[in-house]
């Protein structure tokens, strides 16, 4: 199977690799849906990761977030973040807000669902500032006096940054390849660039350690950890 989808990444000439939460899972840093130790076992989302949420205790959304970034902060990329940052020519489609593939190495990843890196202004005036994921800052002010920073993620009933979503688009539909690596293909809109790449020609590759909602569109299934079977698959 490897043999086979090396042959497939030898002959494309535009790859596109989208990513979940499987790809950093190495590094340490926590998922959603991981079933032992995850963040959806240990919070509710609905009530630190949407506006509601913040409107109702946002100190709270702020103390829950400062753990995540710690976490994020003090981890570091492991050997597939290397293996896609060591392909230049491989355009990065994300779903995850942690900053490793910049630090692999990547130059110009389109995070679909944020940057968890950065605190915006809740109300929208525009004011974005990068954090120190080590010593996050807590609950603070807008400069602009009409709203608290957050961070700048989307939360759940938030729509996506028209900008970042066509980015996402053209890389997915103009790829003749499409790695999609460490992700369960639940969450949409993002989940449909996979669909998209297939509707427009591409050869799908899926890694994951799990079968997921795009095994049954992948020309090729590789099972196991994006650390484990990134290196050999790019090398």
């Amino acid at each position: 199977m490897l043999h086979d989808a090396r042959v497939i990444v030898e002959a494309a000439s535009r790859i596109t690799c989208f990513s979940g939460a499987g790809l950093s899972a190495p590094s340490g840093v926590g998922t959603f849906r991981d079933p032992v130790g995850g963040w959806w076992t240990k919070h509710d989302p609905m009530k630190l990761a949407s506006p509601e949420g913040f409107a109702e205790d946002p100190q709270l959304v702020m103390d829950w977030y400062a753990e995540r970034r710690r976490q994020i902060g003090h981890a570091e990329p492991n050997a597939g973040h290397r293996a896609l940052a060591a392909r230049t020519d491989i355009i990065e489609v994300t779903q995850n807000t942690d900053d490793l593939l910049q630090r692999a190495g990547c130059h110009d990843v389109i995070q679909v669902h944020g940057d968890i890196s950065a605190d915006r202004c809740h109300a929208s005036c525009g004011h974005v500032v990068s954090i120190d994921l080590r010593d996050p800052p807590g609950l603070r002010p807008c400069p602009c006096g009409c709203a608290d920073l957050r961070p700048s993620v989307v939360w759940f009933g938030e729509g996506l940054v028209a900008e970042t979503w066509n980015r996402a688009e053209q890389a997915c539909t103009r790829c003749d390849l499409l790695l999609v690596v460490g992700t369960g293909a639940t969450v949409y809109p993002a989940a449909g660039l996979i669909t998209m790449a297939r509707e427009h020609g591409a050869r799908i590759i899926v890694i994951n350690t799990n079968p997921s909602e795009a095994s049954g569109i992948a020309d090729i299934e590789l099972t196991g950890s994006a650390d484990e079977v990134l290196p050999p698959l790019l090398a």
